[in-house]
């Protein structure tokens, strides 16, 4: 296929937490608010001249020194991000939005404000950790419309004179769902029968929404859904099976490059810092304060596994089925951040599920925070696209002699 025409501008934008659309927008006097998680809604991130920025700690190496300030036992996505923050890199940020989601995320947050990694010449800058509830229940949305009312809109508008009204909120949503869209769009190009846009691709793009001012990125979202409108696919497809890939934290498109480069396209992202969930619009209405309406819809979008109880559970395995339905997949990859409390039990009990009970073909890996060269893993997933095929063997095999 031919190169996409902005993904190597996409692809210098992940290179830096600092980014040049960052850059760009702190020169304009917007507000940069840094965040690290689904649960900490992105939209309330972006109101009036606020611009939100998910971290990440891209070409991280060493972690020695946040592994001193918390332990090696922690995973290596909180660790990297301390280190990167030791290192400098996320003093542009104005507000850094945590959530009280895991012990690990918890302490990397306490860190980064005991050590003062942000600018100490802004007065004005906070942190602030929400909690967050564990059911999607009326219960548990009127308990998240007070923490974040309290501890994110309070405070932009009494630090920094942000605009936090209804109006205002209207205003992101609208904003949101645009990128949203585009986003959805382009990914729906991965239910073709030969994809013209490959994961690796979609994760780049994806990726750089989640870390650049949205309003100067959109117009290249834009030209790249009508590119892709035209743009002809190879004639075979290039790698033997299809995948969904499902799990923590991915902010490093190497990982999906990995698994396309060893046999697998990635058609459905259902991981942190992906599409499913992230990058779904809002959908609002005229009886209700649209905080309460964005909380509601986040708490029942999550597909995280802090949300144990039974129905929840019982929903991630039916989405994954779902999304390897809709996007046509031969299987699923489980990934797990080494170390992540809750996916372990998450990647640990559906690898078992999808298998046995939805018999869907599954493999379960754990890997390091930079996982691009693992060969391990390459040699795992090469093994897996091989048994899948197997399976279509066999399968189109018996239905020949059924006849």
């Amino acid at each position: 296929m031919k190169d996409l025409k902005h993904l190597y501008y996409f692809e210098q934008l992940l290179e830096d937490a600092n980014n040049d659309l960052v850059r760009q927008a702190k020169a304009e006097g917007k507000l940069a608010l840094g965040y690290t998680c689904f649960h900490m809604p992105e939209v309330l991130l972006n109101l009036d001249n606020c611009f939100s920025v998910r971290l990440r700690a891209p070409n991280m190496g060493s972690m020695e020194v946040a592994t001193y300030y918390m332990c090696n036992g922690s995973c290596e996505y909180s660790r990297a991000l301390l280190e990167r923050a030791l290192e400098g890199n996320y003093k542009f940020l104005d507000a850094l939005c945590g959530v009280d989601l895991c012990e690990a995320m918890n302490r990397c947050m306490e860190n980064m404000e005991l050590l003062k990694i942000h600018d100490t010449e802004n007065s004005k800058f906070f942190y602030t950790n929400t909690d967050v509830a564990y059911t999607d229940d009326e219960i548990s949305v009127k308990h998240t419309v007070e923490q974040l009312r309290r501890k994110v809109l309070d405070k932009l508008r009494d630090n920094y004179g942000v605009d936090t009204s209804d109006e205002a909120l209207r205003k992101a949503v609208k904003e949101h769902n645009e990128v949203c869209r585009l986003i959805t769009e382009i990914g729906n190009f991965r239910k073709l029968e030969i994809p013209n846009i490959t994961g690796y691709e979609f994760a780049v793009i994806t990726l750089a929404t989640y870390v650049c001012p949205k309003y100067l990125i959109i117009d290249k979202l834009r030209e790249t859904l009508e590119e892709l409108k035209t743009r002809k696919p190879d004639d075979k497809l290039k790698q033997r099976v299809k995948v969904v890939v499902v799990g923590s934290e991915i902010d490093d498109p190497e990982l999906i490059d990995l698994i396309e480069d060893n046999g697998a396209l990635v058609v459905a992202d259902r991981f942190c810092y992906g599409s499913f969930p992230g990058r779904q619009e809002i959908i609002l209405n005229d009886d209700e304060d649209v905080l309460t309406q964005i909380c509601r819809q986040y708490l029942s979008w999550t597909e995280c596994p802090r949300h144990c109880d039974p129905k929840r559970v019982e929903h991630r395995y039916d989405f994954v089925k779902q999304l390897v339905n809709d996007f046509h997949a031969d299987g699923v990859i489980y990934e797990q951040m080494k170390f992540c409390t809750y996916w372990s039990y998450e990647r640990t009990l559906a690898s078992y599920v999808m298998n046995e009970e939805y018999k869907i073909p599954t493999l379960s890996i754990d890997r390091p925070y930079r996982a691009g060269n693992s060969g391990q893993l390459r040699t795992r997933i090469q093994a897996f696209v091989e048994n899948i095929e197997i399976k279509k063997i066999k399968a189109k095999q018996k239905k020949e002699e059924s006849k």
